[in-house]
């Protein structure tokens, strides 16, 4: 569903990365100022000076008089109505902490973390309510299926908003949507965000099948799996009626496991090549959500037991450092 709506919003970002720096340029389609708030000093005097994120998505120029980027949070907490937060979620908990922004109770915060805040174990949206205050009706989820590089270059792309106020979901939709960005809108936050957590374990899955050499076949089996497992899972955490299938849910689910721009089949194609965790890390230089997300799947399904072998496998071959080729082959009996 396309949504349009005449009320545009005062937006800022946070977070510095390849995520963020794609959002800032689809909301600068739409709006005269876009504020961003970066950690980096560097980057943020490379920003001012050329235009463009030194470190991630390179290729986006930005115009510097409508985008006003900044290391101070609290000023772009002050000047924004709206505020996306793109912050790695295993960092999120400590820049908080750190930075202590105030008044965040009184913001529309929509989350594109898509990931476990580790210090909790639990999912974004659920942090934002607990630590910031700000009420559930008033937060969102930014889910895909959407890569940032494509974002860059352009390609038609899809995102859904999800926030139990629809409006503040429509408002945010038409304020991304652009020439290449088609938006829906839901109101099932937990859902599209316990999915969009679970994904990324379930792309990091195939990365680890393609890194043993599984071929096309098994892959697909294993994804038609990952996607009933997902079912199964946000069912039980909160059951409304949803659509599986539907691109907020599947949609991601494919492109996260099968693109080669998915930085977690990429770092599961590493660990089922031999790579160690730690070797990994080292060698992408990047944040793999997926990673952080496998342990946090695992301790919430002490609570609600539901059966995700798939999930539970990945666990076992980052965090209990079971052979992929052994933890694999006992999964493949297991999957129909």
């Amino acid at each position: 569903m396309e949504v349009i709506t005449n009320e545009r919003p005062k937006v800022g970002v946070l977070g510095g990365g390849s995520w963020a720096t794609a959002i800032v340029k689809m909301l600068s389609n739409n709006l005269d100022e876009v504020h961003w708030w970066m950690r980096s000093e560097s980057a943020v005097a490379h920003l001012k000076q050329f235009g463009h994120n030194q470190k991630y998505i390179t290729s986006i120029a930005f115009n510097m008089e409508q985008v006003k980027v900044t290391t101070d949070m609290q000023a772009v907490v002050d000047a924004s109505d709206y505020l996306v937060i793109a912050i790695p979620s295993a960092f999120l908990d400590k820049t908080m902490k750190d930075l202590q922004p105030q008044g965040m109770e009184d913001k529309v915060i929509f989350s594109a973390i898509k990931g476990i805040i580790t210090e909790y174990d639990s999912i974004p949206a659920r942090y934002i309510h607990k630590e910031f205050r700000t009420p559930y009706d008033h937060i969102g989820i930014i889910a895909g299926p959407c890569h940032a590089e494509e974002v860059a270059s352009e390609k038609l792309s899809y995102l859904t908003l999800a926030c139990p106020d629809l409006d503040i979901a429509a408002t945010m939709a038409d304020t991304l949507q652009c020439r290449y960005i088609k938006t829906s809108i839901s109101e099932d936050v937990f859902g599209t965000e316990i999915s969009a957590v679970l994904k990324n374990v379930y792309a990091l899955a195939a990365g680890i099948c393609h890194g043993l050499g599984y071929g096309d076949n098994f892959q697909s089996v294993l994804i038609a799996n990952a996607i009933q497992e997902i079912k199964r899972f946000v069912d039980a955490v909160h059951e409304v009626h949803r659509d599986v299938k539907s691109s907020a849910y599947l949609g991601d689910l494919l492109v996260t496991a099968y693109s080669p721009y998915s930085r977690n089949r990429t770092f599961g194609t590493m660990i089922g090549k031999g790579y160690s965790v730690k070797g990994t890390m080292m060698e992408m230089n990047m944040v793999a959500e997926g990673y952080y997300a496998a342990r946090g799947i695992h301790v919430m399904n002490k609570t609600f037991q539901v059966d995700i072998p798939i999930a539970e496998a990945v666990y076992r071959i980052l965090y209990e450092r079971v052979a992929p080729a052994i933890e694999m082959r006992l999964l493949a009996d297991r999957l129909s």
